[in-house]
């Protein structure tokens, strides 16, 4: 396994998992934690709890996830360095969360406008 992660083909493995775990964050938490809080505001007709919840499940699931992400991070730092490259920080790990932050924001616009059947201009309202 370490040989593995000491390759070419091992670093590219490495970060194509931290870009599936910052959509995740981007993507995944935000879904999650709507749905938690939609059952809660269900179950307990509470808008106070439910939002409390999600909120306290958002803050803890980013830590939690951000945590990963930069142990992912030091495994891909330390690959580099194991074939001899020079060390090259954290400029990996912030250009896959701003890409894939990027993805989720252009896929997200075609699914308002286009998909989801939403007018960008209320209905009723004359401009």
């Amino acid at each position: 396994m370490r040989g593995v992660l000491r390759s070419g083909t091992g670093a590219l493995l490495v970060v194509a998992i931290m870009f599936i775990g910052s959509l995740g964050l981007w993507v995944g938490t935000p879904l999650l934690w709507l749905w938690v809080g939609s059952q809660i505001q269900g179950a307990t007709q509470s808008l106070g709890t439910a939002l409390a919840a999600a909120f306290l499940g958002v803050v803890v699931t980013v830590t939690v996830v951000a945590s990963l992400l930069s142990r992912l991070s030091d495994v891909y730092r330390a690959n580099c360095m194991s074939r001899g490259q020079n060390d090259p920080g954290p400029v990996v790990l912030e250009g896959v969360l701003v890409v894939s932050a990027g993805v989720t924001l252009v896929v997200f616009v075609i699914w308002f406008l286009f998909i989801a059947g939403t007018s960008p201009v209320p209905i009723g309202i004359h401009v």
